[in-house]
């Protein structure tokens, strides 16, 4: 049983910080590259940041390069989102999602807003 559950999300002020985490259970997790994926009202699914599966390799948006920073600890099974000088534009669900080019598992999702 695959399950990936994202928390950390919430309301924050444009400019400020805020922290995601996925749990991983019920695969190899340090065999699967993990991705970030958000998702705003009335817009695509758009990937964030994806990291390979021993973080040699990291790719993200140019709309959050040097913003975001994905990262991962297989020890706990667990990938990370670092968000920090959040935009209103960065309003989103935020999935995480287990694959590099193909997704196999997507979370359930969490809501971040970023308003004043």
């Amino acid at each position: 049983q695959v399950q990936l559950v994202e928390s950390g999300g919430g309301l924050v002020q444009p400019g400020g910080s805020l922290r995601l985490s996925c749990a991983a259970s019920g695969f190899t997790f340090n065999t699967y590259a993990m991705s970030w994926y958000r998702q705003a009202p009335g817009k695509e699914r758009d990937l964030v940041a994806k990291i390979s599966s021993t973080s040699v390799n990291i790719d993200y948006a140019d709309s959050v390069k040097g913003r975001f920073t994905i990262s991962r600890d297989n020890t706990k099974n667990t990938v990370y989102l670092q968000m920090n000088s959040l935009k209103p534009e960065d309003t989103a669900v935020y999935y995480c999602a287990s694959g590099w080019t193909k997704i196999i598992s997507w979370g359930q999702g969490t809501q971040v807003t970023v308003s004043s």
